[in-house]
């Protein structure tokens, strides 16, 4: 019965967000933007460093920022403040009375949400990139990158949920959002792919979660086949459902302690 409850709140999520036609245009044409400023930068870069850059060239480091863009763009940027104000205004508290687990009800409306702005932006991505250089340099890897960056949209969601837990104890999340933007751009591969990284900041990001929300899709659309790095992301979306879980279980403790 209780998958069947996040099922509805996903498709009813779905459905909503389809009929918002206004928000989902202004979306995808600020991907389109975004996607066209970083194409350009590129051409340039590839161009004076002998037609590569780590081993990118213009083609795969543009359907590299197809994915990388849409997968992170998908999700609502101020997911983590909204979370914490609803935390900090007591709807929690109250959709916590439910017999059902607030997050997993809350990544399935989420996910339903930013899973139909990804197949918006992807759609405009492809049709750019296609269009500017052709068809990705690996078709066979496209076949990875799309279950890859459906992972990647959910890994993302979870690890919001966690860090817009910090509310339950300070009442306010946006440090925690700031940070969190700036890992998922920085360290996720989001603006730069990893080997352009030095080697250190390489290996630390390849430690923490951020680089299976944006880089791995990436990776696999621009031409690499590494079926292994689906590994790393159903790993790190198990453990990050899982944590998310148990702080908001925390957070849910301490409302009964202190009578919120």
């Amino acid at each position: 019965m209780s998958w069947s409850v996040y099922l509805v709140a996903f498709t009813s999520s779905v459905r909503r967000t389809l009929q918002t036609r206004g928000q989902l245009a202004v979306r995808v044409l600020f991907y389109g933007v975004i996607l066209g400023v970083l194409s350009a930068l590129w051409k340039v870069a590839t161009s004076v460093n002998g037609g590569h850059v780590a081993g990118y060239d213009f083609r795969s480091m543009l359907w590299y920022l197809v994915a990388s863009e849409a997968s992170v763009i998908s999700i609502n940027p101020r997911l983590i403040e909204y979370i914490g104000l609803d935390i900090g205004s007591g709807v929690i508290a109250v959709e916590m009375l439910r017999p059902i687990s607030v997050v997993g009800l809350r990544l399935a409306t989420a996910l339903g949400e930013a899973l139909v702005r990804f197949a918006c932006a992807i759609a405009l991505g492809i049709a750019f990139a296609w269009f500017t250089v052709g068809p990705p340099p690996d078709l066979s890897a496209v076949a990875l990158a799309l279950p890859a960056a459906v992972l990647a949209i959910a890994a993302n969601l979870a690890a919001q949920h966690s860090f817009a837990a910090i509310a339950f104890w300070v009442n306010d999340s946006k440090a925690a959002w700031f940070l969190y933007q700036k890992l998922v751009f920085l360290v996720g591969g989001m603006l730069l792919p990893l080997e352009l990284f030095p080697s250190v900041l390489a290996h630390v990001s390849r430690v923490l979660p951020f680089w299976t929300m944006s880089y791995v899709p990436a990776r696999l659309l621009s031409g690499h086949f590494e079926p292994w790095l689906l590994l790393p992301q159903v790993a790190w979306l198990l453990v990050l459902m899982a944590g998310a879980a148990a702080v908001f279980g925390l957070g849910q403790r301490r409302l009964e302690v202190v009578g919120g």
